[in-house]
């Protein structure tokens, strides 16, 4: 028989025919293994430096014309569209095995290939044009030239836009509104897609989501996620958590990207895209990006999301360099003093430290709490980067200092609208702060789980009483302190330390330490009281490393009569 293998298949394909696996012959050996795109579905291809990979697809009859897109996630690529058109007449009959296998293309030289069009560069790009002829069948060809990488392609037959892909306004530059020493405002035109839906519909398909980094702008969302996966794997080597390592410092409050499930294909977006530093709006296109750092340069992109097909578009970035900061006074901190910080309310005040542990190590810890139950901001950063941004309020903040020589401590107001303003006490903020060189720790000092102390009725005497509290793993220091006061509660100072107390209060000091956390409990029995007298009782943790921590006052009555 004369007509070729190719032919013939081609033939059946077209005439809707089963498919390649089903038209086998039994005892044919495969050239090549080749790849078929198909209509309206995305493909994703992995490209190796320097190899081609070629994937083959037929139109349907009658089809006028056809789009092509291709969308390298990184690096440059070659790819080119040829069509081949068989001359070949297929024969009418031909018994086939129907043992089924991978589609194989066999060749046997005949007919003639077209170059329909080619392009080079890291862009997506897309051919849109006439379909060659019905009895062609198209070839694409790709090739990574820089490293290795991974495409997406989409193909589309017919007349008109395929529609899986948000589309660009006329102008699809990010514009800038406003910039301050921490904060940058954004404006870009709305796409045609967001623009038309709204219209007809308040269900939002699309979304704008907006990338921030120091390193350069990103031509795609796979591009943008490929880098985060770096970042993430980097801050796992140097054993910190990605909210502790993210570039830019962005408030960890800001949303995600959505979660998307996909089969890996790079101009899609993905469920393990989760960076921080990305905040999604539905149809807004203005969009202020806070906590940055001052005197910084960052380049900022916007992609429109199409939630329905979960694909994108990208707009054309731009970088902007953040204000430089007026650079107040900063105040070195001595290692293990105590610090009393006073900020005002009023003025929005805020002040600025410096700590550089001892002994050339780079490790250290920040404990820090209010006194008059205020609530302020901390900030912690070295040579540039933000290691910390958190609330401080009456409960003790814990802090650890890692990767740095030096560290700079901003302590800043939060918004006065959240205190009355005719409270006097309330119209500042009292801090008590201090900075300690942590040797040989990895990390915060354990605290107890309850900082509550207990009394025991049953072993409660005219001249004693018995207490418990919580201790740690860790071998600390307990001291135990206790005053006669009248029979109106008081509350001791939760600021001031066990150093302001008198020596004549202070009952007993203790080593303590269960490796078992749900058995460090220790007691201590207090006697040498009066009958039927109220009595203050307060412990402190004293630490190696850290402020003093005060448990929470107890007040207890001796018995009248035994």
């Amino acid at each position: 028989m004369s007509v070729s293998v190719a032919t013939l298949t081609l033939t059946l394909l077209l005439s809707g025919a089963p498919p390649l696996s089903a038209l086998q012959p039994e005892n044919e050996v495969p050239l090549r293994p080749t790849a078929w795109l198909t209509d309206r579905t995305h493909t994703p291809v992995y490209l190796n430096t320097g190899r081609t990979r070629r994937l083959y697809f037929t139109v349907r009859k009658k089809t006028l014309s056809l789009e092509l897109t291709v969308s390298p996630c990184s690096g440059a690529v070659e790819w080119s569209l040829t069509a081949r058109s068989l001359k070949d007449k297929p024969a009418k009959y031909t018994k086939w095995s129907t043992k089924k296998s991978f589609p194989e293309v066999w060749w046997r030289g005949s007919g003639m290939e077209a170059l329909i069009h080619s392009y080079s560069g890291s862009a997506a790009d897309t051919y849109e044009g006439p379909a060659y002829g019905p009895a062609s069948i198209y070839i694409l060809q790709l090739k990574s030239t820089e490293q290795d990488t991974q495409v997406d392609v989409y193909l589309h037959e017919g007349p008109g836009p395929s529609g899986a892909f948000p589309e660009l306004p006329t102008d699809p530059r990010v514009h800038t509104l406003g910039v301050g020493m921490t904060s940058v405002t954004l404006s870009w035109t709305p796409s045609p897609s967001v623009t038309k839906t709204s219209k007809h519909s308040k269900k939002h398909n699309y979304k704008y989501c907006v990338t921030v980094n120091r390193k350069h702008n990103f031509r795609n969302v796979c591009a943008a996620r490929k880098e985060s996966r770096k970042h993430r794997e980097r801050g796992r080597k140097q054993g910190r958590r990605d909210k502790q390592e993210k570039d830019g410092g962005l408030l960890k409050t800001w949303q995600q990207w959505d979660m998307f499930e996909d089969d890996g294909s790079s101009a899609v977006i993905q469920a393990d895209f989760a960076d921080p530093a990305c905040v999604c709006r539905e149809v807004e296109s203005v969009c202020t990006v806070s906590d940055l750092l001052p005197d910084t340069q960052y380049y900022f992109d916007v992609f429109v999301i199409d939630q329905v097909n979960r694909t994108s578009a990208t707009y054309t970035g731009t970088f902007v360099h953040t204000h430089t900061e007026a650079r107040g006074v900063v105040t070195p901190l001595r290692d293990g003093q105590v610090q009393w910080v006073t900020l005002s309310l009023a003025s929005e005040g805020q002040k600025r430290f410096s700590f550089r542990p001892r002994g050339g190590q780079q490790n250290g810890l920040l404990t820090l709490h209010s006194c008059n139950s205020t609530k302020a901001k901390v900030t912690v950063s070295s040579r540039g980067h933000l290691l910390s941004s958190q609330e401080v309020g009456d409960q003790l903040a814990q802090i650890w200092l890692q990767g740095g020589p030096s560290y700079l401590i901003q302590l800043q107001t939060l918004d006065t609208t959240t205190t009355p303003k005719l409270d006097p006490e309330r119209s500042k903020v009292c801090m008590k702060m201090q900075a300690s060189s942590a040797f040989h720790r990895r990390g915060v000092p354990v605290l107890p789980v309850t900082l509550q102390l207990k009394s025991f009725n049953k072993l409660r005497s005219c001249s004693s009483v018995t207490l418990a509290w919580m201790g740690t793993e860790e071998r600390s220091l307990y001291c135990l302190y206790q005053r006669q006061i009248s029979n109106k509660p008081d509350v001791t100072d939760r600021c001031l330390g066990p150093e302001s107390r008198p020596a004549s209060e202070r009952v007993l000091c203790k080593y303590f330490q269960e490796l078992d956390p749900r058995r460090a409990v220790t007691t201590a029995v207090i006697e040498g009281l009066n009958p039927g007298s109220m009595y203050m009782f307060d412990v402190y943790l004293m630490r190696r490393w850290g402020l003093p921590i005060k448990y929470h006052s107890k007040t207890v009555r001796t018995r009248r009569e035994c």
